[in-house]
């Protein structure tokens, strides 16, 4: 049993030479990328004192015959600064830690980050990629956070965009008609069935019972679940209107339902 012993042995200190040999690459190659960035840093944004840099000599002949000859032009002295120092300034002055990273290097760590969330979304819930973008913009666009929204389509329809109640609500927010038709007043049931339709009303009516109910999350969740009519029975009677609907929807959630 000795040998296979071994075996194991020194196949782990392979392995582990290997991973060391890995993270020392690594750590060169990021050497190296710091100091072109810096290399760069110093050929282009700033330059030696005394630099002359000589304009082209124009191929028109002058009045006498003779070729123009190109004036020269002096660039500004140098003043030394640490590279660290010079980085920082064009943070500050680019919010991008090296000149060339120009502002469509923002807008694409934006979309990537939007992606990343939504990929999240689908995998958390265990959705189609697709049906979390329809979800997350839509959210995003009526101003209640993502989160929030993804809850209330899971509670109300189990993410099915076909889901009918007995009670006539209608797909992924289960909408009832007269309360879409608040919103948009020609939407028709088959409408309703279109998933970014159904998100848009769904998402604007939650939106506004929290801003009616001045932030009240529970009492918004309930009217949307109940109706109305039946909450405000409740309290008006001194009952309190709790069905159970907004413990399930607020479970381990930490939000405040809003974006704004």
């Amino acid at each position: 049993m000795q040998e296979p012993i071994d075996r194991v042995g020194r196949h782990d200190a392979v392995a582990r030479r290997r991973r060391m040999q890995r993270r020392l690459t690594q750590r060169r190659v990021g050497r190296v990328l710091v100091t072109l960035a810096l290399v760069y840093v110093a050929a282009v944004v700033v330059r030696p004192e005394g630099v002359r840099t000589p304009t082209a000599v124009s191929p028109t002949p002058s009045a006498s015959g003779a070729a123009l000859v190109g004036q020269t032009l002096m660039v500004p002295p140098l003043a030394w600064q640490p590279a660290g120092a010079v980085l920082r300034r064009e943070v500050g002055r680019t919010g991008s830690p090296l000149p060339f990273m120009a502002a469509q290097d923002t807008a694409a760590r934006e979309t990537l980050s939007r992606w990343h969330r939504i990929y999240g979304y689908s995998r958390s819930y265990r959705i189609r990629p697709e049906l979390a973008r329809r979800i997350y913009d839509a959210a995003i666009t009526a101003g209640i956070e993502p989160e929030l929204g993804f809850r209330l389509v899971k509670v109300e329809s189990e993410f099915r965009t076909t889901a009918i109640s007995p009670v006539g609500a209608i797909g992924l927010t289960q909408l009832m008609l007269g309360t879409a038709r608040h919103f948009e007043p020609r939407v028709t049931r088959e409408r309703l069935l279109d998933p970014d339709v159904n998100l848009r009303i769904g998402f604007r009516y939650l939106r506004g019972l929290i801003r009616e109910y001045k932030g009240d999350l529970r009492l918004a969740l309930l009217v949307y679940n109940r109706g109305p009519v039946a909450v405000q029975s409740a309290l008006a009677m001194g009952v309190s209107p709790a069905n159970g609907y907004e413990s399930v929807m607020l479970r381990g959630y930490r939000g405040r339902g809003t974006l704004d």
